[in-house]
């Protein structure tokens, strides 16, 4: 049950985002238990967002929650291919991306709570 919910101040075009979408979805499968096939995204494009009291450079904010505990290894290693996703998809330096994880214990889906 993971969600990534993504903020960038940059369009993204049709293409990029069809990128993003698989290649978070192979990212996902770093933390355990993880992967596409329960994964939801979404994309927040042309967001007004600043970063160190500027907003002249490409930034982006991303949330990821997970069903379940913590796993702050995966999490390390998440945090690192996102990065490398922003970077190469929409040329986002590292420096300029904050990632946020969220280990959720009450989760719901199809009328029923996990």
């Amino acid at each position: 049950m993971p969600f990534i919910n993504s903020k960038v101040n940059v369009k993204i075009l049709p293409e990029q985002e069809t990128e993003l979408k698989m290649k978070l979805g192979k990212a996902i499968e770093l933390i355990p238990g993880k992967n596409e096939s329960w994964l939801m995204l979404s994309f927040e494009d042309e967001c007004t967002l600043y970063f160190k009291g500027e907003n002249s450079c490409k930034i982006a904010y991303v949330e990821v929650k997970v069903f379940g505990s913590e796993n702050k290894e995966a999490f390390t290693l998440m945090t690192a291919a996102i990065c490398q996703i922003y970077e190469e998809v929409l040329g986002i330096a590292p420096d300029k991306i904050y990632v946020k994880y969220e280990a959720v214990t009450n989760w719901g889906w199809n009328g029923m709570n996990f």
